[in-house]
């Protein structure tokens, strides 16, 4: 016998076995099987509703399983909540960061886990030994808010590790992140890989999962449907894995645009109360037909934008005008009555009522026009027959219009938004980020839906961090950085690459940069 083959094998950092969990009238996870190996990278891929979301809180004791078994480095284990997961040296690193922005980098980092170094000396030495493994080359005293998207997520992770994770749940880690940030994040994650650290990576971007992936393991349905080395199958494979289907493409696709101005926004400027500058003296035009997409990195003034546009923010300056009439003055109600139809960035902040019935959330923003409204009283059943007829043109798969629409995937629950707001015939549509967080499916028919509506001549202004869609998509694309618009590309030839250098102020041939002053 060899050396080797007396060496006894090394047990998984993680083991699932036979995971089951039950909810009242769903099985979100049927026999699921799930073992990752010491120092991997692990991809988890599925539909929205797939059972990925609850598999990983019962593995970060959020959950308890009704059947099945957890190991970790072998031993068999049964968490109760995260703070014991995090104690058996399991991390995670949800989509939406949880940072508290006027807080410092340490503060964040030992919030909550004052016990392991104090809150001083010792506590900033360790973060700083940690940060190199995470790539984060900032002074611990800094406050968050001062971070760039992509170093906030260095933070998430650094806190994870703080308090002693070897094994890291990775949620949409790449959801926020310009493709330059991607390949960062990756370096990092392959760096710390080689330090014997083990990554749990869920994702929508199969691309990305078979660039970073040493393993993926597919969910489909709630119960495991296979698990493949990513060098061996292509992204339409996993797709066909997830959802049985084709992986969809946003390609181009060339319709006429049309004569008439549907919006028309004229130097608009957006001040906080202590008058720092949100919108720098904003300029865009939006004709029927068109899509206008809008490029930048999270925080450089897109929400501010939209949020302007619908009159959730009163503007310091500027003017905003419908089909030649001024809605600069007018309320949130009164630009939606006049022909503007809003997909939200966050369905579940500012799209859904959660605990409301399907036909409660088809009234929403339309609680005055028809079919929801008669008059000055809601038309209660107009609504839910429309929201049949919206669960059944855009493929809501529901049990029932009755049901609340946090039963809904998150797939599902964007399906439900985008056929509200495509109804009463919108004469502009705003996205924003319309398929964040779904599954290949839902993506694919969302994308569908805004591509019909505007060759019927709907104007759409598209924002998005998914820098294939907007290339996909749009007519035109407008690059904002710090409330200005720097640059516009011409979505037939420019690339995520050049995109993503714009939008972090890097130059590109394949980019116009907008000079102070100019208007496009």
């Amino acid at each position: 016998m060899t050396d080797t083959e007396s060496e006894p094998a090394q047990p998984p950092a993680v083991a699932l076995t036979g995971i089951t969990k039950r909810f009242p009238g769903v099985v979100a996870n049927s026999d699921v099987h799930l073992t990752v190996r010491a120092g991997e990278v692990h991809a988890l891929c599925g539909e929205n509703g797939a059972g990925k979301s609850t598999l990983m809180k019962i593995l970060y004791g959020m959950q308890a399983p009704d059947e099945g078994t957890i190991e970790v480095g072998g031993e068999p284990v049964r968490f109760r909540s995260p703070a014991e997961a995090i104690k058996a040296g399991i991390g995670m690193v949800h989509q939406h960061f949880m940072l508290a922005d006027n807080l410092t980098v340490l503060e964040n980092v030992v919030l909550g886990a004052e016990g392991l170094h104090g809150i001083g000396r010792r506590a900033k030495a360790r973060i700083r030994e940690l940060a190199g493994a995470t790539g984060l080359d900032v002074d611990p005293d800094t406050l968050v808010e001062r971070l760039g998207v992509a170093d906030r997520q260095r933070v998430e992770i650094l806190k994870v590790l703080y308090r002693g994770a070897r094994i890291v749940i990775l949620d949409e880690p790449t959801a926020v992140l310009v493709p330059q940030e991607v390949d960062e994040l990756f370096e990092t994650l392959r760096s710390m890989r080689a330090d014997g650290y083990t990554f749990l990576f869920i994702s929508h971007k199969l691309d990305e999962v078979r660039t970073i992936a040493d393993t993926v393991t597919v969910i489909r349905r709630g119960t495991t449907v296979g698990t493949v080395d990513p060098r061996t199958v292509s992204s339409r494979q996993l797709a066909e894995m997830m959802v049985g289907s084709e992986l969809p493409s946003p390609e181009h696709r060339h319709t006429p645009i049309g004569d008439d101005e549907v919006l028309r926004v004229e130097g608009l400027t957006l001040r906080t109360q202590d008058d720092r500058t949100l919108l720098d003296s904003l300029d865009l035009v939006i004709r029927s037909g068109e899509v206008l997409g809008i490029a930048g990195v999270e925080g450089n003034g897109q929400t501010e934008l939209v949020e302007t546009i619908m009159g959730m923010r009163r503007a310091a300056e500027g003017r905003v005008l419908l089909a030649g009439k001024d809605l600069t003055k007018a309320g949130t109600l009164a630009r939606r009555e006049a022909g503007i139809g809003y997909i939200p960035e966050d369905r579940t902040r500012h799209g859904l009522l959660l605990t409301q019935p399907l036909w409660a959330n088809r009234i929403l923003g339309h609680q005055t026009r028809r079919p929801t409204a008669r008059g000055a009283m809601l038309d209660i059943a107009g609504a839910r027959r429309d929201t049949e007829r919206i669960v059944e043109e855009f493929d809501v798969r529901t049990p029932g219009i009755e049901v609340a629409a946090a039963s809904l995937s998150g797939g599902n629950q964007q399906k439900l938004v985008v056929g509200r707001e495509l109804s009463g015939d919108p004469v502009l549509l705003i996205a924003s980020h319309p398929t964040r967080g779904v599954d290949v499916g839902a993506q694919a028919a969302i994308w569908d839906q805004i591509r019909s509506a505007r060759a019927r001549g709907l104007a759409v202004l598209l924002v998005s961090a998914d820098l294939d869609e907007l290339i996909g998509l749009s007519d035109s694309i407008l690059v904002m950085l710090r409330g200005r618009f720097v640059a516009d590309a011409d979505p037939t030839t420019v690339t995520p690459e050049d995109l993503g250098s714009a939008m972090t102020g890097a130059g590109s041939d394949r980019v116009d940069h907008i000079e102070e002053g100019e208007t496009r």
